[in-house]
């Protein structure tokens, strides 16, 4: 998902419109993880993006989007652009821990 959005709205409220913004980020995420991963890989992970615009926007982490949307409500944005792009990957395995007697 490559995206910007307009946080006014002529219809909606801006807190309510901020909420759809924020639902509608939540459901792509949820309709990528629910994919079929591709053979050999474990899960999928998101590289995102955050920024008033395109040429702006630095790397973020999933988990922090929804902060980033509430920085720019409270900075007065007209807008802000978030790219999410889903990868497959696989877990590290752990390195056991030998134990000494």
């Amino acid at each position: 998902m490559k995206k910007t959005f307009a946080l006014t709205h002529p219809k909606h409220k801006p807190a309510r419109w901020v909420e759809a913004i924020k639902h509608e980020i939540k459901k792509y995420l949820n309709r990528e993880r629910r994919k079929p991963l591709p053979a050999g890989m474990d899960y999928w992970t998101f590289d995102c993006r955050f920024g008033a615009s395109e040429e702006e926007a630095v790397e973020i982490f999933t988990s922090e989007i929804k902060q980033h949307i509430d920085a720019a409500v409270a900075q007065n944005l007209s807008g802000f652009y978030v790219e999410i792009l889903a990868r497959a990957c696989n877990h590290k395995p752990k390195a056991s821990a030998e134990v000494s007697d």
